[in-house]
């Protein structure tokens, strides 16, 4: 299963960019869009990083630890896109 360990780095890498992102821009809505854009990716590498482990070693203890980053990261996905939905929504009513 070589997908889980792709997504796992690009998400990795796109959770670095955002949070960089942050530190580069001034204005408080575009810090927001992008702090809730990290917040995805950092769910996105959670979720797949528990399938990831749970495949590869397949054993009881690593199934209860693949359930809490599931619900971790399945959590911290559903709260960035959410966000990032609602911030670009608030950037295009006022910059349109």
């Amino acid at each position: 299963m070589i997908i889980f360990p792709i997504i796992i780095v690009l998400s990795l890498v796109f959770w670095v960019y955002y949070k960089v992102a942050i530190l580069k821009s001034d204005d408080g809505l575009t810090q927001a869009y992008f702090n809730a854009k990290s917040r995805f990716y950092l769910g996105s590498f959670i979720f797949f990083f528990g399938i990831n482990q749970y495949i590869f070693y397949q054993t009881r203890i690593s199934l209860f630890v693949g359930i809490v980053f599931l619900l971790l990261g399945g959590l911290y996905l559903y709260v960035g896109f959410k966000e990032a939905k609602h911030y670009r929504r608030e950037w295009k009513r006022l910059n349109a």
